[in-house]
């Protein structure tokens, strides 16, 4: 039996969440198209490899607590992941913020697109230019 779209789609968001956590480059960008687009309220439009080698470089120790996964219900190939970000950065500082994560998947059910939206004004004392 085929997997659904809405269940590949809410696993590849799993996947995503528990890659990023555990903070593997490698294995977060196979989850991607190598053509893929990601955008980020702080560093703009950028591909997966070079974006989450800027996250892990900043990163220490974070955690994410899933709220929830929504998945299209207009038929399109997209999903969101919300969630809360507990982001330790290297220098032993910490971030806490809400997150929703939009997710568009090829064919295939990788992801060719993906927009990070959160309020950056909170975060932005403490992060300062340690992501720039």
């Amino acid at each position: 039996m085929a997997t659904s779209p809405e269940a590949l789609y809410t696993r590849q968001v799993r996947n995503y969440l528990k890659e990023l956590e555990r903070g593997d480059v490698a294995a977060i960008c196979a989850l991607f198209t190598p053509d893929a687009q990601i955008f980020s309220p702080f560093l703009g439009w950028m591909h997966p490899a070079p974006f989450f080698a800027k996250v892990e470089a900043a990163s220490g120790e974070s955690k994410i607590t899933p709220i929830d996964i929504c998945v299209s219900t207009m038929g399109a190939r997209r999903a969101t992941g919300y969630f809360i970000y507990d982001w330790g950065l290297k220098d032993g500082t910490a971030v806490r913020f809400e997150c929703v994560d939009v997710f568009e998947f090829d064919d295939n059910g990788l992801i060719e697109r993906m927009i990070i939206v959160y309020d950056t004004h909170s975060i932005r004392s403490t992060v300062g230019d340690k992501y720039a």
